[in-house]
């Protein structure tokens, strides 16, 4: 379950970082850096990643829900952001059965 945008991480205001393979799919999804980053201040909550030292930002774009992954770089004090997706609907379905 996520937890609520009121209690943001320390790394929510990090300066962030763009991986490579979120570029691309930025041009495959249609989306630029500043529909990511409103994105990101819109996120309504957060949760733990199945990848050790990530996490997901559930969010919207464009009325339909995402996720936004990021990897906080506590060293650095950068956050990267590994990729963005829409959340099809088989797997908010599956979400609210959780």
């Amino acid at each position: 379950m996520a937890k609520k945008r009121r209690e943001p991480p320390e790394w929510w205001d990090w300066e962030l970082e763009f991986w490579e393979h979120l570029k691309e799919r930025m041009v495959q999804r249609r989306f630029a850096d500043v529909d990511l980053r409103l994105m990101m201040k819109q996120a309504t909550g957060h949760r733990k990643a199945r990848r050790a030292g990530r996490w997901i930002l559930e969010t919207k774009h464009q009325g339909r829900p995402w996720h936004v992954v990021v990897k906080p770089d506590y060293n650095a004090r950068i956050l990267e952001v590994v990729t963005a997706y829409e959340v099809k609907r088989r797997e908010a379905a599956k979400k609210e059965d959780e």
